[in-house]
């Protein structure tokens, strides 16, 4: 199982490129940022600062959208960062959320994912495209290079038939052992019926992880995760409604006392518009504890066919939980 990091690209940008820099000598096999460039920094200014000073890191976001950034620019970038440093990046991508919602905007529609996730690969990879009637191609781009991985994330169940019949990797923002196997399953069964290796998805699930024996300060600490994963979840509601079959109600049961969420302490400790989340939800999404215990979830997911765990290390035990991954997590992987 390969371990990676997630960041917010909080001011001091070299801070952040320095934390970049120390988890790929721990171990750690990627390096994620949140995208979202009103709230924090434009994180594709950070990626070529980080990738020239590692040598093996990949590096993405998690997650861009179709929104706020052109299809095309996006793959320009990919293509620029991986012909400069060795096909190094990933492109994580889903509907949208903080990056669109701060602006008062909802999030894409599936059909419009499914499309950008289309052009950007196809340009990344130096193929033509069509935009509107148009034939659009890179140019410096040589055919043949190796294909850019698009990861999608998401949550309900047409956005896992989207992953499983177009996505090159599953992005699932929660560490519930229960709601991955449910995921997962549901990606690999949409993935054989469109006639694809359901084994060629790579599965990837992103999550706090806070290391102390203190669990009750980790909890308090990671209790904005919930409300993070209740933006999505709200979505599900509406569309599916509480009581519905086709989603589990251990992902929708817990923001029934959800009122509303402020943007402008997205990601934070200590975020207001998080009190409506259980400890017992906390526990379930997210690792905290000692490393063992990390270690033993770990293994969880593992049996469950996940291939990386990405830390959302957002919390006033970031450094320290990144050297203990280092030093008695990934060795045990």
């Amino acid at each position: 199982m390969d371990i990676g990091l997630v960041l917010q690209t909080d001011p001091p940008a070299r801070a952040v490129v320095d934390l970049m820099v120390r988890a790929e000598g721990l171990g750690f096999s990627h390096g994620w940022t949140f995208d979202s460039h009103v709230l924090w920094q434009e994180p594709y200014v950070l990626y070529p600062q980080i990738l020239a000073r590692t040598s093996r890191l990949v590096v993405g976001p998690m997650v861009t959208n179709p929104a706020t950034r052109d299809w095309t620019v996006l793959a320009s970038m990919h293509a620029t960062l991986d012909e400069q440093f060795g096909h190094r990046t990933v492109c994580g991508i889903g509907r949208g959320d903080s990056a669109v919602r701060v602006q008062g905007r909802p999030p894409t529609t599936l059909a419009r994912l499914e499309e950008s996730m289309h052009v950007i690969r196809e340009l990344a990879g130096g193929r033509a495209v069509d935009l509107g009637g148009t034939q659009v191609r890179i140019p410096w781009v040589a055919e043949g290079v190796p294909e850019l991985p698009v990861w999608m994330a998401g949550y309900g169940p047409k956005a896992l038939d989207l992953v499983g019949r177009c996505a090159d990797g599953f992005i699932l923002q929660l560490a519930d052992p229960y709601l991955v196997e449910w995921t997962v399953k549901t990606v690999r069964a949409a993935a054989e019926a469109a006639g694809r290796d359901p084994a060629s998805i790579t599965i990837c699930v992103a999550a706090p992880a806070y290391v102390s024996d203190d669990v009750g300060h980790a909890r308090d600490q990671c209790r904005w995760f919930g409300g993070m994963v209740g933006n999505h979840v709200a979505d599900l509601v509406t569309r599916y409604g509480a009581g519905s079959s086709v989603v589990p109600s251990a992902l929708t049961g817990y923001i029934k006392d959800r009122d509303g969420y402020d943007y402008s302490h997205h990601g934070r400790a200590g975020n207001a518009s998080t009190t409506f989340v259980p400890d017992e939800v906390v526990d379930r999404f997210c690792l905290l504890g000692p490393a063992s215990a990390h270690r033993e979830r770990l293994a969880e997911l593992r049996g469950l066919g996940v291939d990386q765990f990405a830390v959302y290390a957002m919390h006033d035990g970031r450094e320290a939980t990144i050297e203990a991954y280092g030093e008695s997590v990934i060795p045990a992987l």
